[in-house]
């Protein structure tokens, strides 16, 4: 069993942390994902982008998964091979449907917009590859891939 609170390991390019999944813990988890992506050799506009897009996966993650209680976990997993990093979320929250969260309208007037669902427009537009699925057991997986420059 492990122990409370934040935990760590690392094997080779693959580092893997846990979060609680507080909104306090977001700094530390951008810290994370940003670290990996340097390492990954990202350019900074690159490290920043993964750095967004974790923040609100991880975001939605605390809010709908969890319901912003202060209880759960997320697991996060950070890959690099060469200049392409994978980042995988893990959580035991409730699972959603992607599919069901439409594309937004963003040339309608503010007046006419739907109060939240830019979040995940947002992560597809910041990453090349976003993949969701729900496992019975395993939980809900987020996995996010961003390539380097001198990877595409």
């Amino acid at each position: 069993m492990k122990p409370p609170g934040i935990w760590a390991a690392s094997i080779f390019n693959m580092r893997t942390t846990v979060f609680p999944a507080r909104f306090e813990y977001l700094d530390e988890i951008r810290r994370f994902a940003a670290q990996a992506a340097h390492d990954a050799g990202l350019d900074e506009a690159e490290a920043y982008a993964v750095q967004l897009a974790v923040d609100e996966a991880c975001s939605n993650i605390i809010e709908h998964a969890y319901g912003a209680e202060n209880g759960g976990e997320i697991e996060c997993t950070c890959n690099d091979s060469g200049s392409r990093l994978t980042i995988i979320l893990r959580d035991h929250g409730k699972p959603f449907d992607p599919a069901c969260i439409p594309t937004p309208n963003l040339k309608a007037g503010l007046e006419k917009r739907q109060v939240g669902g830019l979040g995940l427009y947002l992560i597809r537009q910041l990453m090349d590859e976003v993949h969701y699925e729900s496992i019975d057991g395993a939980g809900n997986i987020l996995t996010l891939v961003k390539y380097g420059k001198s990877g595409n």
